[in-house]
């Protein structure tokens, strides 16, 4: 035989024998990876076998990958987002295996935007806006959203008295002395905001929610065509294929206790989550406790492969005191105490009782891959027990609502078509009585009202896939508003009566351009009219007078903007520029009786930039510094009143009250592969002017907090959280949330010094 021939045929037989053990030295594994918030499939994700080998995931976020049979684990990581760790073992059930990846906080990359319905990611959306995510709120305690939310350019929160927030998105708090109006908000598919226009968000804990999208400004036309802007709320709901149980607990500075509890169950066709938090609070303040409790509930269920609904519940036992504003001599003599006097805080037991129920059920039905449509229903009912320095309020509310749109994908030639239209009704009855306040006691009947408060709207909007990378946007809402207040008693004299407003419905439309220059870099613009009703507070105040020449707000709003990366991925920028002229604009003061009132002041020019900024200086998962970046916000206000005449003076030119120049707002955030993390975070605030005649200003002041922690696995079934962190570093004297034209130079809300808190969260996994 051929020496040639028998060596080939021997090394042919060796491999052929070798084959069975070649082929158990190979494993094969497969999964699906998913955004942790919006449950989009992520693609190129990259996929790493401690054993060497690697892939990346489809444009489904699917992968397969064979590693060697020594493989342990793989690690799954993706710009952008937190990198987790999977065991082998743990995707060979045979099942398909889902990974949930959680956004970086402050990261703009691979964000998917839900509230132009495009479900587009950030770079493909023509409009202002920003996310504030789990990771961004879990920066600070989260006794309170003020912190997170003042991250964000053109947005500004406030505290007035603990848990009494104030939210201005671009100057929109010029009309709000107490409470939030003039922006709407969404919880889902649910509107937060009441037919009313009041929006109750202190009933709502920080935790029961999973990420904040902020529309700015007119720019939310399938939610209507408010002035101020629309913010878009998450509920926590359950991650499909985990069970988690969850307690946490925190104690802080000013009698600061925290408990929360949470049980997560999620399954392939439905999935539970039930959270209980509670909070108490002494304050820093005289007079400035506060106790809530919520309950959250939220329920998935996907009966087939077309259908998912979702149910939420939200209860919430809520009560705070209120301190009342100090003039500038009371501001720095003492700060701690609270309004005195013979209509004193303390004497008048100036607080708020609120208790709520929100239920809303919603279902997403896709007919075909190019037609589906969401329909929610919802009804809320709340109670209110308010004695104020001057009055004594009870008010009950009941209201109930539905909403309903359509989503159309279709090409048009070769233009990609989505066409989205339906429309929203809401309808609200209240009994609000009015007491005189006799040392926190009810005494006699003021007045005695039934108000009926309906609002709807009809939304369109088509979006088109451009040639040359190019997403062109129109959209047309159509907005109406009517209350119906019955007067059954009025002292000292008169009789019943009943007064009807309408505001008659309005077109508002927005047209938006976006060109995506590059795969980094995109610009956009729009013009888009605003219209915003006066809430029935304005209408109605709380000494009951009814303001019957109000008039609605009306702007058109033009902005343009950059966003993208640069730096091999590494910085992150959006810049916004918009000039909004507004008319009819609604200005508060308060009178002898610190009631708020309210009136049209003309018109107001509102010019502005709005910036992030964020650099990654570091972000490798397998070294001992694993994150370290840096991120800032940056806000310029040129807000001016136009045709402003009070009495006999002119103020137009002043600045636009209540609103800061400049703000700034910079963090450094670090993480370690072994579980150490860092949050510094630091804000500015330019001075404040407080009068309409610009007469008195807020000083300008630059705040900062820490926190430092330990988050680690604990075998394969309990996560560690220990924490402890500072606010106000810097031992900062300031005032945050001033009361604008404040009757008697009551201008003052004092805030905390420096203060320090820590606590733990343990989860288990089953």
């Amino acid at each position: 035989m051929n020496p040639t021939l028998f060596s080939l045929r021997l090394h042919v037989l060796t491999i052929l024998l070798l084959l069975p053990l070649l082929s158990f030295a190979q494993q094969q594994i497969a999964g699906q990876v998913l955004h942790n918030q919006t449950r989009q499939a992520l693609h190129g994700v990259t996929i790493t076998a401690n054993s060497g080998e690697q892939t990346l995931t489809n444009a489904s976020g699917r992968f397969e990958l064979s590693v060697a049979n020594q493989a342990t684990f793989i690690l799954i990581s993706h710009i952008g987002f937190k990198p987790d760790t999977i065991l082998v073992q743990d995707m060979q059930s045979g099942m398909p295996f889902q990974v949930y990846l959680e956004p970086l906080s402050a990261s703009l990359s691979e964000v998917v935007v839900t509230g132009y319905e495009s479900n587009r990611p950030l770079l493909e959306t023509a409009g202002a806006l920003s996310v504030i995510d789990r990771e961004v709120m879990r920066r600070f305690d989260e006794s309170s959203l003020v912190r997170a939310v003042n991250t964000v350019p053109g947005v500004r929160m406030e505290e007035r008295a603990t848990a009494s927030y104030r939210l201005s998105i671009r100057g929109s708090s010029l009309r709000s002395p107490y409470g939030i109006r003039n922006v709407k908000l969404y919880l889902s598919e649910i509107p937060l905001t009441e037919s009313n226009g009041i929006t109750n968000l202190n009933l709502y804990d920080a935790a029961n929610f999973s990420s904040m999208e902020i529309l700015k400004g007119p720019a939310g036309s399938i939610y209507g065509a408010g002035t101020g802007g629309t913010i878009l709320l998450e509920p926590r709901s359950a991650v499909s294929g985990e069970k988690v149980f969850q307690v946490g607990t925190t104690i802080g500075s000013f009698g600061l206790q925290r408990y929360t509890a949470s049980a997560s169950v999620g399954g392939e066709k439905q999935s539970l989550y039930l959270q209980y938090t509670r909070q108490q609070l002494d304050g820093y303040r005289e007079q400035s406790g506060m106790d809530r409790e919520t309950l959250l509930l939220t329920s998935t269920f996907n009966p087939s492969d077309k259908s998912t609904i979702q149910a939420n519940l939200i209860y919430s036992d809520l009560f705070y005191q209120l301190p009342g504003g100090l003039t500038q001599e009371q501001y720095e003599q003492d700060p701690r105490q609270a309004r005195g006097g013979m209509f004193g805080s303390v004497a008048q037991n100036a607080s708020m009782n609120q208790q709520g129920i929100n239920i809303g059920l919603s279902q997403e039905y896709r007919f075909s891959d190019s037609w589906k449509n969401t329909t929610a229903l919802y009804g809320l009912f709340r109670y209110r027990d308010h004695p104020f320095n001057t009055d004594y309020e009870r008010n009950t509310n009941q209201e109930y609502g539905g909403r309903s749109r359509f989503v159309y994908n279709t090409n048009l030639g070769q233009v990609g078509t989505t066409i989205t239209f339906g429309g929203e009704y809401q309808r609200g009855f209240e009994a609000a009585r009015t007491y005189d306040n006799n040392r926190g006691r009810v005494d006699s009947l003021r007045t005695d009202d039934e108000v009926l408060a309906k609002t709807g709207l009809l939304f369109t909007q088509a979006e088109f896939e451009l040639p040359g990378n190019w997403i062109a946007t129109a959209a047309l809402s159509l907005n109406d508003t009517q209350y119906e207040i019955t007067r059954l008693h009025q002292a000292p004299g008169g009789g019943p009566y009943q007064y009807t407003r309408e505001f008659s419905a309005v077109l508002s439309p927005r047209v938006a351009l976006l060109k995506r220059l590059t795969e980094q870099v995109s610009v956009h613009g729009s013009v888009s009219a605003g219209f915003s009703p006066p809430s029935e507070e304005e209408l109605l105040t709380s000494d009951g007078a009814l303001n019957q020449e109000l008039e609605a707000e009306k702007g058109i709003n033009y902005e343009a903007g950059i966003r993208g990366y640069t730096l091999g991925r590494k910085l992150s920028f959006d810049l916004v520029a918009f000039h909004f002229r507004l008319r009819e604009t609604i200005a508060s003061r308060q009178d002898l009786s610190s009631i708020a009132v309210f009136r049209n002041v003309g018109a107001t020019s509102q010019s502005g930039l709005e910036a992030a900024l964020g650099y990654t200086l570091l972000e490798d998962a397998t070294q001992p510094v694993s994150l370290l970046k840096v991120w800032s916000s940056y806000t310029y206000s040129h807000f001016r009143f136009r045709d402003y005449q009070k009495d006999d003076t002119d103020l137009s030119g002043n600045q636009l009250t209540g609103v800061a120049p400049h703000t700034l707002t910079a963090g450094l955030d670090l993480a370690t592969h072994f579980g150490l993390y860092l949050h510094l975070t630091a804000n500015y605030v330019d001075e404040i002017p407080l009068t309409d005649e610009n007469t008195v200003y807020a000083d300008a002041y630059l705040v900062a907090g820490a926190r430092l922690g330990f988050r680690r696995e604990l075998g394969r079934q309990f996560v560690l959280d220990l924490f402890a962190g500072s606010e106000n570093l810097t031992d900062q004297k300031y005032s945050l949330g001033n009361d604008l034209n404040a009757f008697g130079g009551r201008y003052f809300q004092p805030a905390s010094p420096r203060n320090y808190y820590g606590g733990l969260s343990l989860s288990y996994r089953l």
